[in-house]
């Protein structure tokens, strides 16, 4: 049965005043797996690209193993963004539609399957493997981008007036730890490999410098994405369609009364509430283009956007200043051997 506007709102206003709750936390660590596992499929592709390019693209008889070349570089780290970019379109227009929770399962499904089809990227050439890769990669991206608003919202959701903001930028902190784990994981792999399968260096035999079983190595980094991903899966499925999707866009107050009471311990009365303006329910009177909607938003909009694109500069940029400082060291040490050398002659 739906409820008017005065239900509704006093459905909302009771969520927003609710104390703090074991499930809030609960729906922090599921929500937060989503960030963790979209920063570790995003990130680790660039922690094995080295070991790609040496695998498909060593020339024999060449002076320096196999790298990537920059455009076949550029679209496996790349091609995820685009992605995530679309899904973010698309799933974030589909959660308004179908509800949060529908979704949440179908893009974790997809980061699940795409996880582990990229590790399993096929082809009997370097062009054919990359193709598949990056085809993988995609959707993958695709996948997440999904996941980030609706992680972020879901979480915002759930959460009440006092602790949104906590709980929101404790979900977004899973993403640093997401990014640990790729290189915790790239780490784990390859040292286990290294010690199993034992390879000289390259300038001493080439040919026998990258055993066959390196090409399983960024393979199972890959996969592993999927790991995270399946664990939560159960937990996102149990989890009810939050009270604002149920109550502001389906308009049914005793449904959202009746999902929040079952995972919180909130009084939700949702037969009586003083009567509201009908606005607050209904379909916002102006588009997502129109000139009214960013007059209302355009600064919220602004703000978001420039923080993500100031973020994923500021992360670029701090890689290639380890690498330069690297560089340095690396220089620095060769003259300093160098320098003993002549000193001892």
């Amino acid at each position: 049965m739906a409820g008017g506007p005065g239900q509704n709102m006093q459905v909302l206003s009771a969520l927003d005043g609710a104390k703090t709750q074991w499930y809030h936390f609960t729906a922090i660590v599921v929500a937060g797996m989503g960030f963790f596992n979209d920063a570790y499929d995003l990130f680790c592709i660039s922690l094995v690209t080295k070991l790609i390019g040496r695998v498909y693209y060593t020339v024999d008889g060449s002076p320096r193993p196999g790298s990537l070349p920059p455009h076949v570089s550029s679209a496996v780290n790349g091609v995820a963004f685009v992605g995530m970019l679309s899904g973010q379109l698309f799933f974030g227009w589909l959660g308004d539609r179908v509800g949060r929770k529908s979704v949440y399962g179908m893009t974790l499904l997809t980061m699940i399957v795409c996880s582990v089809a990229s590790g399993l990227s096929f082809g009997h050439s370097p062009t054919c493997v990359m193709a598949t890769l990056c085809f993988f990669r995609f959707w993958l991206g695709f996948g997440i981008g999904g996941d980030y608003p609706l992680s972020a919202t879901i979480v915002s959701e759930y959460a009440n007036k006092r602790t949104r903001g906590a709980f929101v930028a404790a979900v977004f902190a899973m993403q640093g730890f997401g990014i640990l784990a790729a290189g915790a994981v790239a780490i784990g792999v390859t040292a286990l490999f290294r010690s199993r399968f034992p390879a000289p260096a390259y300038n001493i035999y080439p040919a026998a410098s990258t055993p066959a079983e390196a090409d399983l190595v960024w393979r199972i980094i890959l996969m592993f994405g999927a790991v995270p991903a399946a664990l939560t899966f159960y937990s996102r499925m149990k989890m009810p369609k939050t009270a604002q999707y149920t109550a502001l866009v389906a308009r049914n107050a005793e449904r959202a009364a009746a999902d929040m009471s079952r995972v919180l311990q909130v009084d939700i009365d949702s037969k009586e509430g003083a009567e509201e303006e009908a606005t607050t329910t209904g379909p916002l009177p102006f588009g997502l283009f129109s000139r009214e909607f960013f007059r209302r938003h355009g600064k919220h909009l602004l703000g978001t956007t420039s923080t993500w694109l100031c973020y994923y500069d500021l992360h670029q940029l701090a890689q290639r200043l380890i690498g330069l400082f690297v560089l340095i060291g690396a220089i620095k040490g060769r003259w300093e051997q160098g320098h003993k050398i002549r000193g001892s002659l």
